[in-house]
Parts: structure tokens; sequence; C-alpha cells
């Protein structure tokens, strides 16, 4: 099973590096896991709806050169279906079940994703209405992922 997670803009918080580390080693067990890095296109800080379009558009071309035909692709959208940590873990219980043993989670930049990308998503995942840094997500996501797998394994880690 591979499981990586591509995001928008370089992780620069130590603390941030370090949690996720933690995660990935513990999740070295179950499954390949990498994180992937996409630049983050500079832009000003205001700008137009057109800019803002252009923008994700440009990320998102980046996004997609690193997903390949075959991944299953969960993209992190406000709008997208929340989820419980134990209906995540048989999701992707039911995936690798059928024959997906390559799974992808995609967190966009600061003005979210391009419609390609949701485009190319097998299904929206959202964490709720909260907006938080997408440094941030990224350690969120890889601590449920590892929940995850700790809760398929009937390990006390989820209580």
């Amino acid at each position: 099973m591979n499981i990586k997670i591509v995001g928008v803009g370089k992780l620069k918080e130590k603390y941030l590096k370090q949690g996720i580390a933690e995660y990935a080693k513990r999740l070295s067990k179950f499954c390949k896991f990498q994180i992937i890095e996409v630049p983050d296109e500079k832009a000003p800080e205001s700008l137009s709806d057109a800019q803002m379009e252009m923008v994700k558009e440009k990320e998102g071309e980046r996004i997609l050169a690193k997903i390949k035909d075959r991944e299953y692709v969960f993209t992190l959208e406000i709008k997208g279906k929340e989820r419980s940590s134990e209906e995540l873990a048989e999701e992707i219980a039911k995936l690798t079940t059928y024959g997906h043993s390559n799974i992808t989670f995609v967190i966009g930049g600061s003005l979210g994703l391009s419609p390609a990308v949701m485009k190319r998503a097998d299904t929206a995942i959202s964490f709720g209405r909260f907006t938080l840094p997408h440094q941030l997500m990224r350690l969120v996501l890889t601590e449920q992922i590892y929940r995850a797998f700790m809760i398929q394994s009937g390990s006390p880690y989820h209580k």
C-alpha cells in the first residue's frame, strides 16, 4: 500500500515537520508514506477573481503532475464530505480490499483547489468548516491516516 499527500507550498515550521516525521515513522509499518510538496504560486496580497483563478490553475497543474492515473484521490475541501475517524479507516480498508493500493490526499494552497484538481478527485473529504493553515492540515491529515490504520488493527490508540 502506498499513501501520499500532495500539498501546495513548502513546510517551514520545525514543530510541524517534527510532528509529521513522527507519524510518518509510525506509518512505515503499515504503508509506504510520502509527502510531495509542489511550489505555491507567488501572488500579491489583493487579487482579482481572475488572478485568483489563475493562481489556483497554476498550482493545480503542479498538483496534477504528481498524480498518476491509477491513484485513488481524496481532495481536502471545505465542501467535501465529513467523515469520522472510524469512517475514514473503513473507507481506506475497503479501497485496499478492492484493489486501490495507491491512495493520494491533496491539500491545496491558501486559495483552495483548481476545478481541474477537484474534477480529478475520486472523493472530496472535509475536516469541518474551520479554516486551517494548509501546513497544519498536513500534520492533522497525517495523524488521521495513522489513526485509520490503528483503528483497523484494533489498537487502543484510538480510544
